[in-house]
């Protein structure tokens, strides 16, 4: 065990008993000079600060950059009960990191309860640089015994790192052992001497590349061909820098290491098939990318994607052969897919786009989640824009949690003729036929926010079908100065629309819904509700005469389970709501 960590005498020190929440979204990552809460007792976040050299260093996105620092992949495997603060910058040494001022930062900011990763070694040996250089058993130590000192007595928690083993092999394919010298033990030395825990990254890194070995370990590496990657034209062979995939894996190989000596932090470790983040702390920076690389026609598991916080400025496809998808927000305000496309905008033959186009997600895979999610489409609203869709669903077993979906005439387009979507605790917004389309979809608990006098819903349902859409337990509020809003008009002569249990808002008109001026429509079609209240509710002898009521016999034929298909596992064993599609969770 050794070659993990090496020193377990003062890991009592890192004990914490403290229960830290669950939580779903992702762990923060956050700048040195941001103010970062204190400490981690009590139940209170859990910080890491990070000081170190490229290796662990973030790194300039610009000209299509593949280098990460492992340091900055960090956060996209902690959840948001963690916050990484990076304070690694390239070709610092212990010498360098104190005489640039960076360490002054670190101590500014450090707090007690807080960790402090603390790993250098690859430039400390540069004997000719006389800014960097620092003897492994000299002034090397020296500085290593600064950083712990100062780190307890702040009540804080230091952890040494031996450096991150270069990718260095010989003629015969062999890992040379020897990159670092003395400075790995003379790390362990200082470790020892303070009796905190170290983690023996050289090692681990080092039995990873001798596994692998030298051909398949150069694609976690900057090797680059000529004319692929903007910032290096010419090409590059560089065996020390980690690319995406190299410092996603140097994160998984240390994670175990670091949760051995801080098992508070274990909880927190998050399992994502891949992450995509603007600031280069994923795998991918958009999210078009990230759904591409899930496999076709998944059979068994689904594809975790966790996306950071950010506006994406993107227009998606989700392919019917990304089945079993899932798609998590970091932050469902803040994590945000958005595009402006609109009806009336010319498309590539100089013809307007039409409705159809226009979404910013289109979704035409089986088997899809979405949860904390911000779906918009911000062309506008008006005559000179028409509609404009901020998501098309188009594949059946789509679930939605806790989304947002933001635009104005038809905000969200159900799609799929006779396919089941389930959307729960969402908000949806919009003006006119904002939600729209041929689906069965149900709404468990949603917000529905009418920005102008118009029409809610617009079903299509095909003749035949039992179901259009259901809304169970919603709440429909208004902006600012509107007051004429029908529950829903029949775009389809056999429209099925049903609310039960829900808020209706002042805004809701006493007819309720609206013919769109087809009097055979009123015979076909089936609007109906059960249980509404608030200021736009109202009785039969208010709403239109082909409206309908139900009654609390009629309630099991609109149960979730009802609506959207039986639960996928025995009754007899599992409750609806543990085992039906829209519930669960793959």
């Amino acid at each position: 065990m050794r070659n993990i960590i090496s020193v377990f005498m003062a890991t009592a020190l890192f004990m914490s008993t403290a229960a830290m929440p669950e939580a779903v979204s992702a762990g923060n990552s956050m700048s040195p000079e941001d103010n970062a809460p204190a400490g981690n007792s009590g139940g209170e976040r859990i910080v890491l600060r990070l000081m170190g050299d490229s290796t662990m260093a973030d790194k300039d996105l610009s000209g299509e950059n593949p280098e990460r620092g492992w340091g900055q992949r960090l956060p996209s495997h902690l959840d948001s009960c963690v916050t990484v603060a990076n304070y690694a910058r390239n070709g610092r040494s212990t010498k360098s990191f104190i005489t640039l001022g960076l360490w002054d930062k670190v101590k500014k900011d450090l707090k007690s309860g807080e960790y402090l990763f603390i790993q250098f070694g690859h430039n400390d040996s540069k004997v000719s640089d006389t800014t960097r250089y620092a003897p492994a058993f000299g002034l090397y130590q020296e500085n290593l015994r600064l950083f712990v000192s100062h780190a307890l007595s702040v009540g804080a928690k230091p952890i040494l790192f031996t450096p991150v083993s270069r990718r260095w092999f010989d003629d015969r394919g062999k890992l040379k052992t020897d990159c670092h010298g003395d400075y790995p033990e003379a790390a362990r030395q200082v470790a020892e001497e303070f009796g905190i825990p170290l983690i023996d990254a050289n090692s681990i890194t080092q039995e990873w590349l001798s596994s692998i070995g030298d051909e398949a370990s150069r694609k976690y590496y900057m090797w680059i061909p000529a004319g692929v990657c903007p910032r290096h034209p010419d090409g590059l062979t560089d065996n020390t820098h980690t690319n995406v995939a190299g410092a996603r894996k140097l994160v998984e190989l240390l994670l175990p290491a670091v949760t051995d000596v801080i098992p508070e932090l274990a909880p927190h470790v998050t399992c994502y098939d891949f992450v995509v983040a603007k600031d280069g702390s994923g795998d991918f920076l958009t999210v078009q990318e990230a759904v591409d690389a899930a496999p076709d026609y998944c059979k068994q598991s689904g594809t975790r994607i966790l996306i950071r916080e950010g506006v994406y400025r993107e227009k998606l496809t989700v392919p019917s052969n990304k089945q079993k998808l899932r798609l998590t927000g970091e932050n469902v305000w803040k994590t945000v897919i958005s595009w402006d496309d609109y009806a009336l905008k010319a498309g590539s033959t100089g013809y307007p786009m039409g409705t159809s186009a226009t979404s910013t997600v289109f979704m035409h895979a089986d088997d899809f989640l979405a949860e904390n999610l911000t779906f918009e489409n911000t062309a506008g609203e008006g005559k000179p824009v028409g509609q404009a869709c901020a998501i098309t669903v188009d594949g059946d077993r789509a679930a939605f949690l806790n989304c947002r979906f933001l635009g104005n005439q038809d905000t969200m387009y159900n799609f799929g003729p006779g396919q089941r979507q389930y959307f729960r605790d969402c908000y949806i917004e919009g003006t006119t036929d904002f939600i729209f389309g041929f689906a069965t979809a149900y709404f468990d608990g949603c917000t529905i926010m009418s920005k102008k006098n118009s029409y809610v819903t617009a079903a299509a349902t095909p003749e035949g079908e039992k179901y259009g859409f259901v809304f169970r337990n919603c709440t429909l509020v208004h902006a600012d100065g509107v007051s004429e809003v029908y529950l829903g008009r029949p775009w389809r002569p056999y429209s099925r629309t049903v609310f039960i249990d829900c808020r209706l808002g002042d805004h809701i008109l006493p007819e309720g819904w609206h013919n769109w001026n087809k009097p055979h429509a009123e015979k076909t079609s089936f609007y109906a509700e059960y249980g509404s209240y608030g200021p736009g509710a109202a009785g039969r002898d208010s709403r239109v005469p082909w409206a309908h009521f139900l009654k609390e016999k009629d309630l099991e034929d609109y149960t979730p389970e009802a609506v959207l298909g039986p639960a996928d596992a025995p009754k007899a064993t599992t409750s609806p709501e543990t085992s039906a599609w829209y519930f669960k969770v793959f």
